[in-house]
């Protein structure tokens, strides 16, 4: 990323930080869906199918607009694999046209220099790939050997900030590998972060030693990325619940191919309502809703956004709905052996 880009996205950063800590009253981040479908079929992922279509444009132009009308900080286009949108640089292009931040996160398959280069013109300002492995397996595809090329690229032509993030748990065989992803990114001048591997429900799975080992190590990588959330992420390696108020629904918003906003991919249906016709009275809701699930919380959107509101007003018990049982359970389990 060149410099002085580095040094206007760092300033609107901290604008739109001191903006979220003065006033709780409108969304940080949101993620939008313009696309469900993938080309890849990653072992553990729900968050994908292989036959559905687009997102028409004009639609997704009316979503974006009325998350600007919300006042959203930080829109961040995600998938199923978004760049088989047809008209993903726009998208990018009218997030930046009204004011927001413009995120990416892609498998990367589908970049060449050519892209790179039409999402610089479009003022894309982070992009963001998760590296499974170094080699492919039968769990994912998203693998150094396949993405290292389109790495290089990246490093010689984008003029966004880049962030590779390896991830470990979940199935995935070789925790050795987040390390060697790491060690490539700060090479080519990336960032790097390291996810752990939520189940069905988005709760946590304890990492064996092994992959504790390589959590520390990874730490130690990224320092300047983990820095922000080191007490979430250590809690979760350990297999430890966090003590949060997550703002989901409010200050982080979901919002699916259908349009509806949900309090992150991993708890769809919560609260499914249109972002066309959602308030601030469904935001005031959503923000003082104690939520069931985040104790074993591995969303990192949401807990990156909490911390701008964790100091603030006390939430009250999550009525709206009743979650599964089983995320009940596995909650009421991990806390009592506490």
């Amino acid at each position: 990323m060149k410099r002085s880009n580095f040094l206007k996205l760092k300033a609107r950063e901290v604008s739109f930080i001191a903006r979220g800590l003065l006033s709780p009253n409108h969304p940080v981040l949101a993620h939008v869906i313009p696309m469900r479908r993938c080309n890849l079929a990653c072992a553990y992922c729900n968050e994908y199918d292989d036959f559905s279509d687009h997102v028409p444009t004009a639609e997704m132009l009316r979503r974006l607009d009325k998350l600007a009308d919300l006042k959203t900080s930080i829109v961040t286009i995600s998938g199923g694999e978004p760049m088989m949108h047809p008209e993903i640089y726009e998208l990018v292009a009218h997030i930046r046209r009204r004011g927001m931040i413009a995120g990416l996160i892609t498998n990367g398959f589908y970049l060449t220099p050519e892209k790179i280069r039409r999402f610089n013109e479009a003022g894309l300002e982070y992009l963001q790939i998760s590296i499974d492995n170094v080699a492919p397996d039968e769990v994912s595809k998203k693998s150094l050997k396949l993405l290292d090329k389109r790495l290089q690229w990246l490093a010689e032509h984008s003029d966004f900030h880049v962030n590779i993030n390896s991830v470990i748990g979940g199935g995935i065989k070789n925790p050795e590998d987040a390390l060697v992803i790491g060690r490539r990114a700060l090479e080519l001048g990336f960032s790097t972060t390291v996810g752990v591997i939520h189940d069905g429900q988005g709760l946590l799975k304890p990492l064996a030693d092994d992959e504790q080992r390589v959590y520390r190590e990874l730490k130690q990588l990224g320092k300047q990325e983990y820095a922000r959330l080191g007490w979430f992420q250590d809690n979760l390696a350990a297999g430890r619940p966090n003590d949060w108020k997550c703002r989901a629904g409010a200050r982080y918003l979901y919002i699916c191919e259908d349009g509806l906003v949900h309090y992150c991919s991993q708890q769809r249906g919560f609260p499914g309502i249109p972002l066309a016709d959602y308030t601030m009275e469904d935001f005031r809701r959503e923000y003082n809703a104690e939520k069931p699930c985040a104790p074993l919380c591995t969303v990192a959107c949401s807990h990156k956004v909490a911390i701008l509101d964790n100091w603030r007003n006390p939430q009250k018990p999550f009525t709206a709905k009743q979650p599964s049982k089983d995320v009940s359970e596995t909650i009421r389990q991990v806390l009592s052996a506490e």
